[in-house]
């Protein structure tokens, strides 16, 4: 590892050009799969509502249109239910290309095939048979979901299989997104140039009909299985301690039980939930809005343009402000700012310039980071409150929230076009005045009420925030440290134990303390039992072969239980749950079977300091009412893999 010669800290990381390569490969998959993605769940509404059905008579044709975003709305929920056993068969693959990559390329090339024939119209088979069109409709569509979910699946899933480093995971990640922001913001761009273009080709009319809807989904399964290609051909999977891990699998249950036993898991997700609603219905209709209600089509482009570069600048501006703004007030501001946008659209919706103005402030905002940041630092509070930590909970919680509201939204977008005479071949022309209102009322009130309640929910129920999360955390493991943490209701029924001893070695190099020897901001020393090195270097290795049992939100902390059994806690720094993360990289997987000298984590003495913080390594047992005897720990200077303690205790028979 390379030193800074000065502060002997570990030197600042750089991505080398493998991984650079590997990370642009990575992001392109995601502009294919975004893109497809936007597709399926804001145009084939569209395409169902204008062009799906043209030919058949309109009773017919909003019968089956009724039908479609129905059938819609109940397959794409039974996805959610489907997702964690998609997940589990590609958990289990094993091939010579990996796990991920395979179904990568499998899943795009079956979804894209299958979004083409759907955008045929099945060939046109409504016009022959309605109810047959209406049972291959379900079989293509729920097929064509779980090929997509399988590449959904297997593409996150490639983040922790590409690397081991959780700075160079964070990077590809950030690439994936913002390559995937292109591609879902980008479809708004191009599907009215495109779907005009190919239809006059066709037809030699400029409107948006079948043949242009056709193109646009030919051109969207391209780009997705060349997304896929690009993932497969240049990213390779590592085969290593970390793959071998043994997963925990999340069911739904799962995931409703975790929710109820830490409400703020439940607060949390209940503004997002509302937030994402009007969001995602919102994006859902601004193509009709511009269509049907203005009367220009051919300026849609400029919502993903605007889309598009407001989400360039709120995405690095995030870390900044939350620099200096806690993140209840960067909420607060986005969703007052999308309040405000709702305000423009009903009252100057004509008025291009205010519109245009409207759309900035709807895009403006942070809930996303805001909600994703605020679910991972509820770990530690359920911890806290009943032992549980739920981590695959939280991690499963953001996707089946975006995946139920975008159900949703499938289902309210097409009663829209229903309900306002926004179908078959009406233009602006056609809509009456009742017509207008209703489209306000469900497309833009609505919304507005979910908005202004989300607002509410977060100010109001939503008690985690920065400072007092860093309150927990001290709490939590102070309780840790003397074993009075609440038992998980979970938790196995006691055992008969048996003695076992365990020889924890330094986790880096320094100079060795007692526990009651390092004080703290009130002037007493440590609780627990265990040991303490203020660190002559920043790189932490593990004490013993064991296992990586959790890691807190804030790197700073992480837990490890070894082959015999010893609970053991290694805290990183006094105080330093106050720099979120900042400084810290790990070198593992939670669940991961670790030997003793592996390296675990790197962590910047100097920006510590800096700070504030004192850097001093502490690690403590969290049974020590199961320890039975310890050696005595003296200053002195050790390096990492020294022997520091003996520790004998009463461990669970197997």
């Amino acid at each position: 590892m390379e030193q800074d010669v000065e502060t002997n800290t570990p030197a600042k990381k750089r991505l080398s050009w493998h991984q650079v390569n590997e990370g642009i490969a990575f992001a392109l998959g995601n502009l294919g799969h975004s893109a497809f993605y936007g597709a399926l769940s804001t145009y084939f509404i569209v395409f169902v509502t204008s062009g799906m059905f043209s030919g058949l008579s309109t009773q017919v044709a909003n019968r089956l249109i009724g039908l479609i975003t129905g059938l819609v709305v109940v397959i794409r929920l039974a996805e959610v239910v489907v997702d964690p056993i998609l997940g589990n068969i590609v958990d289990n693959t094993e091939t010579r290309w990996g796990k991920f990559k395979p179904w990568q390329l499998i899943g795009s090339i079956v979804s894209s095939i299958l979004l083409v024939i759907i955008f045929t119209g099945i060939f046109g088979l409504a016009k022959v048979n309605w109810l047959l069109f209406a049972i291959v409709f379900v079989i293509l569509f729920v097929t064509l979901d779980i090929f997509y979910s399988f590449a959904d699946v297997s593409y996150w899933g490639m983040v922790p299989a590409i690397s081991e480093d959780s700075h160079a995971r964070g990077i590809f990640t950030a690439l994936g997104s913002f390559t995937g922001s292109i591609g879902w913001n980008g479809l708004t761009m191009i599907v009215v140039p495109i779907t005009t273009y190919f239809t006059y080709l066709a037809t030699g009319k400029h409107t948006q009909g079948p043949q242009g809807w056709l193109a646009f989904a030919i051109i969207v399964a391209i780009v997705a299985v060349l997304s896929a290609v690009s993932v497969a051909l240049g990213t390779k999977e590592k085969d290593n301690a970390i793959r071998q891990a043994a997963k925990q699998k999340t069911s739904i249950k799962d995931v409703f039980v975790g929710i109820i036993k830490n409400d703020q898991i439940l607060w949390i997700s209940l503004a997002y939930l509302l937030y994402s609603l009007a969001y995602v219905v919102t994006n859902g209709v601004l193509f009709y809005l511009f269509k049907f209600v203005i009367g220009k089509p051919g300026e849609f482009w400029i919502a993903g343009a605007v889309a598009t570069i407001v989400g360039f600048v709120t995405a690095p501006l995030y870390p900044i402000l939350n620099k200096f703004i806690p993140r209840k007030i960067l909420y607060t501001v986005g969703q007052i700012c999308m309040i405000l946008s709702y305000i423009i659209f009903i009252t100057a919706r004509t008025n291009m310039a205010l519109l245009i103005v409207g759309l900035i402030l709807f895009n403006f905002t942070f809930a996303q980071l805001v909600v994703v940041l605020s679910l991972t630092d509820s770990i530690e509070y359920g911890q806290l409150k009943n032992g549980n930590r739920n981590e695959a909970v939280v991690l499963a919680v953001r996707p089946m929230l975006d995946k139920i509201t975008g159900a949703f939204s499938n289902g309210i977008v097409g009663a829209i076009a229903l309900v306002a005479g926004m179908t078959g071949s009406a233009t602006a022309a056609d809509m009456t005045a009742h017509d207008i209102h209703t489209f306000e009322v469900l497309a833009f009130y609505t919304p507005l009420v979910c908005a202004i309640l989300s607002l509410l929910v977060f100010l109001f129920k939503v008690k985690i925030t920065e400072k007092k999360h860093a309150e927990i955390v001290d709490e939590l493991q102070a309780k840790l440290a003397t074993d009075t943490l609440p038992h998980s209701a979970t938790a196995q029924a006691t055992k008969a134990t048996t003695q076992a001893q365990t020889m924890v070695l330094a986790p880096v190099s320094g100079r060795s303390l007692a526990l009651q020897d390092v004080v703290t901001e009130d002037g007493h020393g440590l609780p627990g039992t265990g040991f303490a090195i203020q660190p002559s270097d920043g790189t932490l290795y593990a004490p013993f072969d064991g296992t990586i049992r959790f890691t807190f939100s804030t790197k700073h902390t992480l837990g490890i239980v070894s082959t015999t059994g010893l609970e053991t806690i290694i805290h990183v720094g006094l105080g330093t749950v106050n720099l979120r993360g900042a400084g810290f990289t790990t070198y593992y997987q939670d669940g991961q079977i670790v030997h003793a000298g592996d390296r675990l984590m790197t962590f910047d003495r100097n920006l510590i300091r800096q700070r504030g913080y004192d850097d001093v390594v502490v690690t403590f047992f969290t049974q020590p009412r199961q320890i039975t005897a310890t050696d005595k720990v003296a200053p002195t200077t050790v390096t990492h893999g020294d022997p520091v303690l003996n520790v004998t205790f009463q461990a669970p028979q197997s």
